[in-house]
């Protein structure tokens, strides 16, 4: 791969994990929402919301840290 390709990747693999990071604020949010519910609501409609949207957010990190280990692999 030419330096050109590399340096468009690297600044593709920047851009995700500054996406990632801002995600990731988000997902903490939404589980501390989750978490502060009081005990009589964790079996409510609200919580399970709040539930699947923690995972949700959880295995699109996972997928963005994919993505950036996919480029450095590219990379090298």
């Amino acid at each position: 791969m030419n330096k050109a390709r590399r340096n468009e990747l690297e600044k593709i693999k920047d851009q995700i994990s500054a996406l990632s990071e801002e995600l990731e604020s988000l997902c903490n949010e939404e589980e501390e929402y989750r978490d502060n519910m009081p005990e009589n609501m964790q079996n409510s409609d609200k919580y399970e919301k709040a539930d699947a949207a923690v995972e949700s957010l959880t295995e699109a990190l996972d997928s963005l840290d994919e993505a950036v280990e996919a480029i450095e692999a590219s990379c090298e």
